[in-house]
């Protein structure tokens, strides 16, 4: 970070984004990931982790709707939902819109939630406080490995593995099978894939090839992200339904009470979202299989 006036934000080796920071909120550093929030003149709030953007105020709700929604929509009734990672409370929040009986959101910061709680309360909007949501602070992996629970929805919003990081091995062949395992009869997993732009979507294409060693339908979509500069990916795995294929009229019924209020998604982006460029298209094929003896190391 420069001092003053810019955020110099390391994108990769080849590649830095600069932020004109209008007020510095927080500066720090939990057990696992060095923390900076900060106003910037054109996203507003803006939260970094380890020198990387992970959400900011001007979209975040792009973000978080396209990461929940085409999730909770592709299983045909919903009532228990996971979250893994999702610090921030945006994710618990887009989830709580759905009528879901308990959402657990499992991250392995607590400092780190406990700061958003404190400094963005914008993105949790309370959700934290709903009786449907239960927080625990652990890993991940752990967690569910040690868990005989299941649930409709596996919601995976965790940060890239990045090199000594909390997410490296929540990426492998054999922690998607322990997902699996612990997904109901039409359960669905959504992961935040990272980029689907032309140059940097090699983990999209990872992810992708990794799932559909696991599950029956893989579909890989994507949603412009202005603050992270990218076009970026999301990753849906169904035991059964296949996201593309939910009628208009479902989506439409099942986010009524909630439709006006949504920054970005309608029912009419829902299958306009699955649909990608030949590039990435062709890309998809050329991935390869993420285990725990090669797990993934974020660059790009």
């Amino acid at each position: 970070m420069l001092e003053g006036t810019w955020y110099l934000e390391k994108h990769t080796e080849d590649l830095l984004f600069l932020h004109k920071i209008k007020r510095h909120i927080y500066h720090g550093k939990t057990a696992y990931q060095k923390v900076d929030i900060v106003e910037v003149e054109v996203f507003g709030k803006a939260l970094f982790l380890d020198g990387k953007i992970q959400s900011a105020q001007i979209d975040e709700a792009i973000y978080h709707e396209a990461l929940v929604h085409p999730a909770m929509l592709t299983h045909p009734d919903p009532k228990k939902v996971i979250i893994l990672g999702g610090g921030e409370g945006a994710t618990l929040r887009e989830a709580l819109r759905h009528p879901i009986e308990r959402a657990t959101m499992v991250d392995i910061d607590e400092q780190l939630v406990k700061l958003c709680e404190a400094y963005l309360p914008e993105w949790h909007a309370g959700a934290f406080y709903d009786e449907r949501s239960k927080l625990i602070f652990a890993d991940a992996r752990s967690f569910l490995e040690n868990s005989d629970e299941t649930y409709d929805v596996v919601i995976s919003d965790l940060t890239e593995p990045l090199e000594g990081g909390p997410s490296v091995m929540l990426f492998t062949k054999e922690f998607y099978t322990t997902v699996y395992k612990r997904l109901s009869e039409d359960g669905v997993l959504v992961v935040q894939s990272a980029s689907a732009d032309p140059y940097y979507n090699q983990f999209v294409r990872d992810v992708y090839v990794t799932l559909k060693e696991i599950f029956p339908v893989v579909r890989v979509y994507h949603a412009p992200i202005f603050s992270f500069q990218m076009d970026w990916a999301f990753t849906l795995a169904s035991k059964g339904r296949d996201p593309k294929h939910i009628p208009l009229q479902e989506i439409e019924r099942r986010i009524s009470d909630f439709a006006s209020s949504l920054f970005f998604y309608t029912p009419q982006l829902h299958g306009a979202l699955f649909e990608l460029p030949k590039f990435l298209q062709d890309a998809l094929s050329s991935g390869r299989v993420i285990t725990d003896e090669n797990p993934p190391i974020w660059t790009a």
